[in-house]
Order: C-alpha cells, then structure tokens, then sequence
C-alpha cells in the first residue's frame, strides 16, 4: 500500500517596486528648540524622503544646533536624490536655531529653490498666554 502525500507549498507574492521620477516638490523644515525635522514630498504632498537630528545620532541638546540641522537637511536631500529632484518649494516653520543653517544648506546642495515660506503658526489672539515665570 502506497500511499501518495502532496506537500502543499504557499506561495508569495511580492509586489514590483515602481520607481517614482519626480521633477519638482516641497520641503518642510520643521525647526523646534528641541529638534530639527526635514521631510520632502512630492507637490501632491505624498512624502519621499525625511530626515531628523535625532536619527542622524545627535542626543540630548546637540539636536537643536545649527549644525545638526545642515547635516538632517543634507541627509533629506541625498536620500531623495534617487527621485530625481530638480525644483523645490521650501516651508520653514518653527523658531528654533536651525532654520537659516537648514535653508542655507539647500541652496548648496545644487537644487533650484522657487520658493522659501515661513509658515509658523501665528495666533490671533486666540489663547491666553502662559503666565510668566518669576524666578
């Protein structure tokens, strides 16, 4: 008595990576005094590459110098590189101390830059302020 058995093998499935060619986007530099946030997305807003401080190694209060912000700015650029970038819109926000540096090393990275934006949120006199400190 033979008997026969059938190994039943999955299969997988992957799906063919497609490779975007993009000719123009937006930056946004997010600049806190705690961190400095750079991502680059495409003009419908679909994001391609971002970098932070924090993920370059920088700890603790090193993260919001000028210098970290050049090098995240930088990183951004080289990893969306690969998209083929040649025009950018820039949106600055935030008041921490990497703004200039981080716009200053996009200009040096060879891109043409149509626009640079501060888009930080002002209030309208909104909310009440904090109450402030008495040392």
């Amino acid at each position: 008595m033979a008997t026969t058995t059938k190994k039943k093998t999955a299969k997988t499935t992957t799906k063919k990576k497609i490779k975007r060619s993009v000719f123009s986007g937006r930056v946004y530099i997010q600049s806190t005094f705690n961190n400095t946030i750079v991502s680059v997305t495409d003009d419908e807003g679909n994001v391609l590459a971002w970098s932070t401080a924090g993920s370059l190694g920088f700890k603790g209060t090193k993260k919001s110098t000028p210098y970290a912000a050049q090098m995240t700015c930088g990183n951004a650029m080289e990893k969306s590189r690969s998209f083929g970038l040649k025009k950018v819109q820039v949106f600055v926000s935030g008041v921490g101390a990497g703004r200039e540096s981080a716009v200053r090393s996009l200009s040096n990275s060879g891109l043409d830059i149509e626009l640079v934006k501060d888009v930080t949120p002002m209030p309208h006199n909104g909310c009440r302020p904090k109450k402030s400190r008495r040392i």
